[in-house]
């Protein structure tokens, strides 16, 4: 547990010191593609605005698009439609957000869940400068999102799942916050299946978004055991020996029953029903949800989830 809080606080700091260098409040210790000092905000090429359309940064406040430390462009990966409701994990500088708003248009939305509260103040004025009304930045945890089940359309995120310390949990609080039919389209590193942990760390830092990448195989696995169905990760662009940043795709099934979870006809005292059901983060958990005790429902139930 020391190991692991000390890893969020390590990545929260080096988060923290990015935002302040764009605001120029302070200097930067290097984030996803670097782990310099110098002082200065430092990207290569397989991280940044670089990955995004310059059509649609050249709309956005600066201080956004400056602030952009991840993989890919999950806004595109998730082919956003008009009225959709969207959530970005981990958003930063509130780059993936604001475009995001753009995309979904005025009958849509979108959320951006960080735990920095100084990339938190840097999107908020980002999404002013913008005039984006459709926004809303929540500070939090991506393990513990601090919204209700089925809030959400869609799911992005920009290089940082694998920053968590937890990624059985992220990939949970996923699956629970999308409504039933529901997809994610996420922009991450993630390692070839013949590279182990080990040779990870070797190849670049936790905070440098490499160490804590999770192998395709591993994704794949991960997302199953969350619930979703039609998993996908496919490679983009390397950035270290068998590191690749990544698209990573899912759905969350429409029923229980698409998702292979039995759909009881009557809801006993204390038992999950169908609707219940629909919106739990890992229906096979739930077996003892009907015909058991309620204590015994709530015990198997983890507190995040959609079942009691």
């Amino acid at each position: 547990m020391a190991d692991s809080t000390q890893t969020v606080e390590l990545v929260r700091s080096r988060y923290a010191a990015a935002a302040r260098a764009v605001t120029g409040a302070g200097d930067s210790g290097g984030c996803c593609g670097s782990d310099s000092a110098t002082g200065a905000i430092e990207v290569d090429e397989s991280f940044g605005a670089a990955l995004y359309d310059p059509a649609d940064t050249d709309v956005l406040p600066e201080a956004a698009v400056l602030a952009s430390l991840g993989c890919g462009n999950p806004t595109a990966v998730a082919d956003l439609l008009p009225g959709e409701r969207v959530l970005d994990l981990g958003s930063g500088g509130g780059i993936d957000v604001l475009l995001s708003a753009r995309r979904v248009g005025p009958t849509g939305f979108a959320y951006g869940v960080d735990m920095t509260a100084e990339m938190l103040d840097l999107a908020r004025v980002n999404a002013a400068r913008a005039g984006a009304t459709n926004v809303e930045f929540l500070q939090g945890r991506i393990e513990a999102v601090p919204l209700p089940d089925a809030a959400v359309d869609v799911v992005i995120s920009n290089c940082v799942v694998n920053l968590s310390t937890d990624k059985p949990a992220v990939l949970a609080e996923m699956f629970r916050v999308l409504a039933p039919g529901g997809r994610l389209g996420v922009s991450d590193v993630v390692a070839e299946d013949t590279v182990t942990p080990e040779e990870r760390t070797e190849r670049g830092s936790y905070v440098g978004c490499i160490a804590g990448a999770l192998s395709r195989a591993e994704y794949v696995e991960g997302l199953a055991a969350a619930g979703f169905t039609d998993a996908s990760v496919e490679f983009t662009h390397e950035v270290a020996p068998g590191m690749h940043g990544a698209i990573v795709r899912a759905a969350k099934p429409a029923t229980a029953a698409a998702a292979g979870t039995a759909q009881p006809t009557t809801a006993a005292a204390g038992c999950c029903d169908t609707a219940e059901l629909d919106s739990c983060c890992a229906p096979d958990a739930k077996a003892s949800c009907c015909g058991a005790p309620a204590d015994t429902a709530a015990a198997a139930a983890p507190a995040t989830c959609g079942c009691r």
